[in-house]
């Protein structure tokens, strides 16, 4: 286990880096920070606080004991997701828990000096690593909401979550090691959500009682929290395609190296040493279980920016990255990555 002075380290540098993005909170309700280059931001670095903020949002950290760091990749479409997940101990990572809506008071807790004066409202997802709140100052919508109180969001006749859509209230996702907050508006039922800091809350995948996506490996006994999202070699934050960046690709490796899963890190060497000697994949043992074949997956995407050959970096792929026989994700599309 790291120490927290390193995990500090490692976040405060990428809060640093525009390259990197951020979320926080649980399988079907994330909310999401990242800034452009160039956009007006600020940090605080002091003992018990790290942060970064902007106009659209921020993303802060408190005590970072007990948090794990872990790095994965995930095969999706035609290339690959990574992240690094920030993880606490199952027995350490529960919040409040709370069903139903319920006024918390003035936000003491708030990234910013100006916004301590909202007033905080758990929205009731009952949600295990993750309160997700909303703050206003506006008292039309505190009247709406104290009138609400106590009840479900999703009980009939309550006109709460009507009121909150209107309003386009702070959001604030709290977790035991941090917290996420978004101040843009909240885009309509039909609409997309804005580019920079933005929120998902999806009713259908909460109730899948996951806390995390399929698509993820965990290591036993912790729970992701948040994650960092490096800069991908192969496009921007906002999903859009660029050329490959190996200063970017290497980068995550040594994260990788550094804190992922030995076992997948020591399967994909193993490829590359069999596919550099020439070897043909009926020579290579398919991996057996679920993370060990997406491993494989993504490595084999990754070779074809190595210099492979491409004949038998082809054979590999037509042998172990059929994708059309595997789900990308056994409940939902991968929502930790760019």
């Amino acid at each position: 286990m790291i120490g927290t002075d390193t995990v500090r380290s490692l976040l405060r540098d990428h809060l640093l880096d525009t390259g990197s993005q951020w979320n926080l909170g649980t399988f079907g309700a994330i909310a999401e920070f990242m800034r452009d280059p160039g956009e007006p931001f600020e940090t605080v670095d002091e003992p018990g606080r790290l942060s970064a903020t902007t106009a659209r949002g921020g993303i802060g950290f408190g005590a970072l004991d007990g948090v794990r760091l872990y790095a994965s990749e995930s095969a999706v479409g035609s290339g690959w997701n990574h992240r690094v997940a920030l993880c606490l101990p199952e027995g350490a990572c529960a919040m409040n828990r709370r069903t139903v809506l319920t006024e918390l008071g003035p936000d003491a807790g708030a990234l910013r000096p100006q916004d301590t004066a909202g007033i905080l409202f758990d929205m009731g997802l009952g949600t295990l690593q993750v309160d997700i709140c909303i703050r206003t100052a506006d008292p039309a919508l505190i009247a709406a909401l104290r009138a609400e109180a106590g009840r479900s969001l999703f009980e009939p006749g309550n006109g709460a979550m009507g009121a909150i859509v209107a309003a386009g209230p702070h959001r604030v996702f709290i977790a035991r090691l941090g917290r996420c907050e978004v101040y843009q508006p909240i885009p309509p039922a039909d609409g997309r959500s804005p580019e920079g800091p933005h929120t998902h809350v999806l009713p259908q995948l909460l109730r899948s009682g996951r806390t995390h996506a399929a698509t993820e490996p965990v290591p036993e006994g912790f729970v992701p929290c948040a994650h960092l999202v490096p800069a991908h070699p192969l496009k921007d934050g906002l999903g859009r395609p660029h050329a490959f960046d190996r200063e970017a690709f290497r980068a995550f490796e040594t994260l990788a190296d550094r804190f992922g899963e030995p076992a997948l890190i020591a399967l994909k060497r193993s490829a590359r040493e069999a596919i550099t000697a020439g070897h043909a994949p009926d020579v290579f043992e398919a991996p057996r279980s679920r993370f060990g074949r997406q491993a494989l997956r993504v490595f084999l995407r990754q070779a074809a920016f190595d210099g492979s050959d491409k004949k038998q970096l082809g054979a590999w792929s037509a042998a172990f990255d059929q994708r059309e026989a595997e789900s990308e994700d056994g409940t939902a599309p991968d929502p930790y990555g760019h």
